[in-house]
């Protein structure tokens, strides 16, 4: 049995490390040249139900555990003021929370736990033709092709495996412009006092500004806004982000103005939360090709999940990879939309006109 997972982000690097690890071969074809090609993002807090039971499946409990930082853990939510309105401190060196880690080191945590030849850089899938006697014929970005039994979509929010399952529509729900801070302690120290260990949010009237501490030292900067926001058209430069802020203290606009370079402003998608798809022979979804949801925390720990839940079943059952691909997708789908429901709610709530008590209220423990 030939196993092909399209797209070496967390979800398939997960898949294909469970799988080695149980004596299954899988090829991880990857649309970047090599690990170095684009930034891998921020950080990312892992929960102990899901990325991190994934990572124990994997075998890299310890590995992560010497490479995660509970510390970042830390979570301060304040006004535009600047007056605090919550704030999460974890237990100093616990695990027993969701550490985080930067997205770039746990990738190549996974990356390094493969065999030398499992990922195949540079080779973005173009497009899976079924074959007369199963399986699927991959056509490759070079002119590259090849051959699977078993065809696995973890090629994330514009999946090209997912058409092959569902027509679910991906929808825009907010747009996030970035901004990075690098040597933060040394070139800004009192922007690297404010945002602290982990992460700050400063939640305005439609719109957040978000800031998190990597472990290089730099600061990823991020201001949220609804996808339909009208300023967005004129806001080309730092200068013109700085006038989102006209009111806000001083220190927290700031954090834009010491951004470096020109913002990267993005799309923030999701798929409905109930999406389904009958099942198909051959091929499955997971992480966000198989349910795009809006980024409050869930996104990577439920890939990486799915990965084991996935692989679980696979060596349970490998001489009926059918009846383990079917197994696999009923009990994600039924984990997933109560989920992605939650997500879609906490990311509304966000962007709402009364984000501040909404979000208060949320992280506020309730009595009794």
């Amino acid at each position: 049995m030939r196993i092909v997972i399209a797209g070496g982000g967390l979800g398939g690097l997960t898949l294909a490390r469970i799988l080695h690890r149980h004596g299954i071969d899988a090829v991880v074809h990857e649309r970047e040249t090599d690990r170095t090609t684009r930034s891998p993002g921020g950080m990312l807090d892992l929960h102990p139900e899901s990325g991190q039971r994934a990572l124990d499946e994997a075998g890299l409990t310890d590995r992560f555990r010497a490479a995660a930082r509970p510390q970042g853990e830390e979570h301060r939510i304040l006004d535009p003021a600047g007056h605090t309105l919550v704030h999460h401190e974890p237990r100093p060196g616990s695990f027993d929370g969701r550490p985080e880690i930067d997205r770039g080191v746990l990738r190549d945590l996974l990356l390094d736990s493969l065999p030398a030849d499992t990922v195949r850089w540079g080779h973005r899938l173009v497009a899976a033709t079924p074959r007369p006697g199963g399986g699927f014929r991959l056509t490759l970005d070079g002119g590259h092709r090849d051959d699977c039994d078993v065809l696995i979509g973890a090629d994330g929010a514009r999946s090209v495996v997912r058409p092959l399952l569902t027509d679910a529509p991906v929808a825009a729900v907010s747009t996030v412009v970035e901004l990075g801070i690098s040597d933060a302690d040394r070139r800004h120290p009192e922007l690297a006092d404010l945002v602290g260990p982990g992460n700050l949010w400063c939640v305005g009237v439609r719109q957040i500004l978000s800031a998190q501490r990597l472990g290089d030292g730099s600061i990823r900067v991020g201001i949220s806004l609804p996808p339909d926001d009208p300023r967005l058209a004129t806001c080309r430069s730092k200068r013109d982000l700085l006038t989102l802020f006209d009111g806000w203290h001083p220190r927290l606009a700031a954090l834009v103005e010491a951004g470096d370079g020109p913002p990267n402003p993005r799309r923030i998608q999701a798929m409905p939360a109930d999406t389904r798809w009958a099942h198909r022979p051959g091929v499955t979804l997971i992480g966000d090709a198989a349910h795009l949801m809006p980024p409050v925390g869930e996104g990577a720990n439920q890939a990486m999940l799915d990965a084991a839940e996935l692989a679980a079943a696979l060596v349970d059952a490998p001489a009926d990879p059918e009846a383990a691909i079917r197994a696999y997708e009923e009990a994600m789908f039924r984990r997933i939309q109560p989920i992605a429901e939650m997500s879609a709610r906490v990311h509304a709530m966000m962007l709402s006109p009364t984000a501040a008590d909404d979000i208060v209220r949320f992280f506020t423990p309730q009595p009794g």
